[in-house]
């Protein structure tokens, strides 16, 4: 069954997901979070799109970001994953797929839910057990976000900069949203969503989405609700 083309509408935030093969550990070092990372921002300026927030686990990668232009997405994905590749089969010395497949992705809904979504990827590392602050992770935007670090990655999204007048306001208001774990019909929205190419928002989003793409973007009806998936 042929494989439907990605969505690609200009401006809209997206969620991404990129995990590693039968969730095989991509990175096995400070080094290579870094090397991913510094990729991560050369491609993304390369082919002009806005990253908002990220978190880079063991086995997978999260990503919030805006394209600029028409496949820009697309294009940051496949330079970015190749070139990972090259560096950790070299470093490694091992040869073959890193990546399961191709990356997933879904259309976010700024208003209500852009905001969950940054708390959702950046609280990766806390509901994995790997901290219990998420200030305590290196590998995220979290301490960007939420704390001033500086960084040539991240661009601030509308939304985020709604949340205060100044950084110093921003930032307080950012980490009053961590008080409280995404969980329940919020968790698995934003995981099938993002599993199932659905867009996240409210159902007048979706059915616009659906208007503007002739894609269905809402799941269809089952006899019983749809269970949590696994952290990721």
């Amino acid at each position: 069954m042929a494989r439907l083309p990605r969505l690609d509408l200009v401006g809209a935030p997206q969620h991404l997901i990129q995990r590693g093969n039968n969730r095989q550990a991509c990175f096995a070092s400070d080094e290579d979070f870094a090397a991913y990372a510094n990729w991560l921002k050369e491609y993304a300026d390369k082919f002009s799109v806005d990253v908002h927030a990220w978190v880079l686990m063991t086995n997978h990668v999260h990503i919030l970001c805006t394209p600029n232009r028409p496949k820009a997405i697309s294009q940051m994905m496949q330079g970015l994953g190749r070139q990972y590749v090259r560096y950790f089969n070299h470093v490694y010395k091992r040869t073959g797929t890193l990546w399961e497949g191709r990356y997933k992705t879904c259309l976010v809904q700024e208003e209500d839910y852009l905001l969950h979504l940054y708390r959702y990827i950046e609280l990766n590392p806390v509901r994995a057990g790997m901290v219990d602050d998420p200030a305590n992770y290196s590998w995220s935007s979290y301490q960007i976000n939420a704390l001033g670090k500086q960084s040539d990655l991240c661009h601030a999204h509308t939304s985020y900069v709604g949340l205060g007048r100044t950084p110093t306001e921003r930032q307080n208001e950012y980490r009053k949203l961590f008080k409280y774990h995404v969980e329940g019909e919020l968790l698995t929205n934003i995981r099938q969503s993002v599993n199932k190419g659905l867009a996240l928002g409210n159902e007048r989003f979706k059915e616009e989405i659906e208007q503007l793409t002739g894609r269905k973007m809402q799941e269809g009806k089952r006899g019983r609700p749809v269970g949590l998936r696994r952290d990721g």
